[in-house]
């Protein structure tokens, strides 16, 4: 499916149609989306438990504090 950005404001939004949102249980009041890109690419994905994904973001954060110069030797 290709989408084009609706002007929104000073930004733009996505327009997500009702099926998509139907099959991916997403309630547009409600449900919580996480967007991530790796530069080339977006991804947004509905967030089942917002309280489970604050405790792994902070641990994420955590982990990459404590281990940043080891995880940089092994990129290299």
């Amino acid at each position: 499916m290709i989408k084009k950005l609706t002007a929104h404001g000073n930004s733009s939004a996505l327009v997500i149609d009702r099926a998509i949102l139907e099959l991916l249980e997403i309630d547009p009041n409600r449900t919580l989306l996480n967007l991530v890109t790796d530069g080339k690419c977006l991804i947004i994905s509905p967030i089942r438990e917002p309280e489970r994904h604050k405790q792994f973001a902070k641990a994420l954060e955590s982990g990459n504090r404590k281990y940043a110069k080891m995880l940089k030797r092994l990129a290299h």
